[in-house]
């Protein structure tokens, strides 16, 4: 992989993304997992973030598999968490995605973000797919995961919620980069790839999908299809060296030129969450 990749410019706080979109075999985490480690010894060593599906060791559960779901939860100092946070300690690297994560009785689609120095974000899931049964499993979260990492305010959302522009709006440039990540199947991937690209050119930000490979248990196909959209809708996610990682740099400076020249955040509906 050439070096040039990762030095797009010489400007103030870059960031750069390493997305993967993992083939998932439903309900079997071990096998899951063990794809993850071999996937990380071909991460370039100078990614910041590295990206991963909606629950991804596990796969997006059906409401016809309730206990099923229960025997795969896990706290967050279980089994996933702890295999993440020894993959970012020994690359260096932030680590992102969402699992299916239980306390006490409540099951919720949970998202993270893992730093390399123990620093943990936690949310979960606020708009629940009910098509699927996945509002009769989880509980809903109620506020939209927000870090701080490297200079850059990053939000969070959860394959679904990127349906909804309210929950994904950008007040006052309170976020830089947009993280979707996602179970979204093929029979529905032109709305993933629009909706994306169209988040980042409402809310003047980067805007990074990713989404995962494989056949769920009902039979559903599932393309990897992935995206980074920078905050005029200009794809920039390359797979360059042709292993299906995808990496994007971003460029901190060049989003703060943007947002002074044209500055649409400034005339935005002010509102506030119910």
């Amino acid at each position: 992989m050439p070096d040039a990749f990762f030095n797009i410019s010489m400007l103030e706080s870059k960031l750069e993304l390493c997305l993967l979109p993992l083939e998932i075999t439903w309900d079997n985490k071990e096998k899951n997992l063990q794809s993850l480690k071999e996937a990380f010894e071909q991460i370039h060593p100078e990614a910041d973030i590295v990206v991963l599906p909606e629950t991804f060791s596990t796969g997006f559960p059906s409401s016809s598999m309730q206990e099923k779901i229960r025997e795969l939860a896990e706290t967050n100092d279980g089994e996933t968490l702890n295999f993440i946070r020894e993959l970012s300690q020994k690359h260096d690297v932030a680590i992102c995605g969402s699992l299916i994560a239980k306390e006490g009785s409540n099951l919720y689609n949970r998202s993270f973000f893992i730093q390399p120095d123990g620093e943990e974000t936690f949310s979960a899931k606020k708009h629940l797919f009910s098509p699927g049964g996945e509002n009769k499993i989880f509980q809903p979260g109620t506020e939209r995961l927000s870090i701080k990492y490297k200079g850059w305010n990053i939000a969070m959302i959860v394959c679904y919620d990127l349906r909804f522009p309210v929950w994904c709006r950008n007040r006052g440039n309170e976020y830089d980069l947009l993280i979707a990540v996602a179970n979204w199947p093929v029979s529905r991937i032109d709305t993933w790839d629009t909706l994306l690209k169209a988040r980042a050119l409402e809310n003047s930000a980067y805007v990074c999908g990713v989404n995962c490979r494989g056949i769920d248990d009902l039979g559903g196909d599932y393309n990897g299809s992935s995206h980074v959209f920078n905050y005029k809708g200009k794809e920039l996610a390359s797979d360059i060296d042709n292993n299906g990682i995808l990496y994007a740099g971003l460029s901190k400076q060049r989003l703060v030129n943007f947002r002074s020249k044209f500055p649409s955040w400034k005339d935005a509906d002010k509102f506030e969450f119910c």
